[in-house]
């Protein structure tokens, strides 16, 4: 336990990534992925303190990838894996979780999904309707949806309420495709026996029929969501388009078509759902408990905290903006705690220690930075 304290190791992480799965570039390599982790290990720093390392591997399989990642260990205090193409992922995460003594997250699965989460919950309260009574529909079953899903339901939803609809169609047990590929689609299987029990079939137009609220992580639009579709759903529909850099509807067509709330995963739309608002905050937390793995207990404090920073949500603010800097540290406040109480954290502190300490961390961060661009050191962006 030494190193943590004379070493950096309590406070670095290493940004993991093969490359098979950019966003909007798609499978690049790791040569090309490279400038996008190191965009990710810069906000790592400015936004949550955290120092973290770009390390993108020539490993297409899981096996040497995981092998790779475990032998890296030693040196961080947590491993942040991305961009890593599906099936593959689902097994590489399982795998280290498994295996790792220090805290493993893929930040396309469970970081997302917990914006999402938190984005959700304000939404439901803006529109007046439970989590456990609504009828959700999950467009695409990618590592996003299938994490945003799994998440969803432990927090409340009822699963088979619910559908996904994939390229092929919806999900039910009769998806011999996916049965037959179980052993690399096992949460894609779960999702085929657990969700829409009434064996509704068809496609993105049938599973809106109906439905209370569409989450769509499934490819660039416009056009993968029809605005007819959204007017067959309730009323209050919401409308989560989370593709990039072009959602599967534009927000105004949604609105137009009754949608009561549209969030996309743009910054220039009201209500970004970006996994930026999560990663920051939830490592602080977990390297300041020195916590030995992440919990979906962990990300339903990170997703609360995230909706608490809106004191009275509306349909064109459910979630912050990565401008508030306090939502990091109570973020990081929330993780850590509830670390402690599922007995997971190295270390013992209070809500307000671990909240000042974040705070501490993070300006000191941003006032380097701001050193850095006064002094010359940081050039300005060309023209």
């Amino acid at each position: 336990e030494k190193v943590y304290e004379h070493t950096a190791k309590w406070n670095t992480v290493a940004v993991i990534s093969d490359g098979t799965r950019v966003l909007g570039l798609g499978d690049i390599g790791p040569k090309a992925a490279l400038p996008v982790m190191e965009g990710k290990a810069l906000l790592f720093k400015y936004l949550g303190g955290v120092d973290a390392v770009p390390i993108t591997l020539d490993a297409r399989e899981p096996g040497p990838l995981v092998e790779t990642v475990l032998r890296l260990q030693p040196a961080f205090g947590g491993i942040n894996l991305e961009d890593i193409a599906q099936p593959k992922c689902f097994e590489i995460l399982d795998t280290l979780r498994a295996r790792a003594e220090i805290p493993v997250w893929h930040d396309d699965q469970q970081g997302t999904a917990t914006v999402i989460l938190a984005g959700l919950l304000n939404a439901l309260k803006v529109v007046g309707k439970r989590l456990d009574a609504v009828e959700i529909v999950f467009v695409g079953a990618g590592a996003s949806n299938t994490a945003a899903a799994r998440l969803i339901f432990a927090r409340g939803a009822d699963a088979a309420r619910c559908r996904v609809v994939d390229s092929r169609g919806l999900l039910g047990p009769w998806r011999s495709d996916i049965e037959a590929a179980q052993h690399e689609y096992a949460a894609k299987w779960h999702l085929c026996r657990i969700t829409n029990a009434e064996a509704r079939r068809g496609g993105i137009a049938e599973a809106l029929r109906g439905a209370d609220v569409v989450i769509a992580a499934s490819r660039p639009g416009p056009g993968v969501i029809r605005p007819e579709w959204v007017r067959s759903m309730n009323a209050g529909a919401i409308v989560f388009a989370c593709s990039n850099p072009v959602p599967e509807i534009w927000p105004w067509e949604a609105i137009e078509a009754g949608a009561a709330i549209v969030a996309t995963g743009r910054s220039d739309f009201p209500n970004q759902i970006n996994n930026s608002l999560c990663f920051p905050g939830l490592f602080r937390g977990v390297l300041d408990a020195r916590a030995r793995t992440i919990t979906d207990g962990m990300c339903f404090a990170a997703a609360e905290a995230i909706a608490s920073r809106i004191l009275h949500p509306t349909a064109e603010c459910i979630v912050p903006t990565m401008e508030d800097e306090e939502v990091f540290a109570e973020e990081a406040a929330a993780v850590a705690l509830q670390a402690q109480q599922e007995g997971l954290a190295r270390v013992q502190r209070t809500r307000e220690e671990y909240r000042e300490s974040a705070r501490s961390l993070i300006r000191r961060s941003r006032q380097m930075a701001a050193a850095a661009y006064r002094d010359g050191f940081i050039a300005p962006a060309p023209d």
